[in-house]
């Protein structure tokens, strides 16, 4: 558990997928990335394990799910050949917690990649899609949810509407801009560069900040230097600004800072001395 001011932390692993090591590290060489991740951690199929840490955020009433994992819709050929690992401990997770699927009262969404929002519905018996969170609300970018449910040719791989689209009809959805808050004291943060709509999330209480990257890095390295950037970014030069500004106020606030892809937790801060920055994990 984790303490930002008033607010309770606990991150919880729907588990981890496996993604091609040199995309991940985008135009970065194999000479420069390897020693970084470490050559015992990438496998015989050239793929590197990333972690799949969503985060539970608790404050009087409010729990908030901060991401929702890949969830457990997908098929074993789907597993297989394009989203390979070990994924869908989200719901048990929580229990372990001592939360319900109906405990939760919100859930946010960074973007709508398959990685981040799969356990956003579940599938019943009969085949019909519900939300897994009856009682929550789910936020997300109106300009994400758009662009999630109108895929083109590069990004219909990783938008399914079923992760997303069952919310609407049950009166859910909550379509966001900006810096919208999503409980007192949790805003998203904008920070476009992997889609063009996608947000960060800032927690801030009793002077206290936790930061919360979604896809803006995939590796605590990405962070320590912005200039690597994966193949996976839509807009890798906005990207690159994003994470500057990112890393400046992690560094001037002293933010507890939280990635979804690192190794379990994922949890640190990042410091500056002499110009060199460095992912402290906690």
């Amino acid at each position: 558990m984790y303490r930002v001011g008033e607010f309770e932390i606990a991150i919880v692993s729907d588990g981890y997928i496996k993604l091609d090591a040199g995309a991940v590290n985008g135009l970065v060489p194999r000479l420069l990335w390897e020693p970084v991740i470490g050559a015992e951690n990438v496998d015989a199929q050239h793929r590197m394990a990333l972690g799949l840490n969503c985060m539970v955020v608790r404050r009087g009433g409010d729990v908030l799910l901060i991401e929702t994992g890949m969830g457990n819709k997908h098929g074993p050929q789907v597993r297989e050949k394009s989203f390979p690992g070990d994924y869908g401990y989200l719901v048990g997770a929580l229990a372990g917690l001592g939360l319900q699927p109906e405990d939760v009262t919100a859930v946010a969404n960074t973007h709508l990649h398959t990685d981040h929002c799969g356990w956003n519905t579940v599938r019943r018996d009969d085949g019909t899609l519900v939300p897994t969170f009856p009682r929550a609300r789910y936020f997300i970018q109106a300009g994400e949810y758009e662009a999630a449910m109108h895929p083109n040719e590069r990004t219909r791989g990783t938008y399914f509407a079923e992760n997303f689209e069952p919310l609407a009809s049950t009166g859910q959805l909550e379509l966001v801009s900006g810096e919208a808050q999503v409980i007192p004291g949790v805003h998203f943060l904008a920070m476009p560069g992997h889609t063009a709509d996608h947000a960060a999330l800032v927690l801030s209480s009793n002077g206290e900040t936790a930061l919360y990257t979604g896809d803006l890095v995939h590796h605590a390295v990405q962070l320590e230097r912005p200039a690597w950037i994966a193949a996976f970014d839509i807009l890798p030069l906005v990207s690159l600004e994003s994470k500057k500004q990112l890393a400046e106020r992690a560094i001037r606030e002293r933010a507890l800072v939280i990635m979804t892809h690192a190794e379990f937790p994922g949890v640190g801060r990042l410091t500056e001395r002499d110009g060199r920055r460095t992912f402290i994990p906690e």
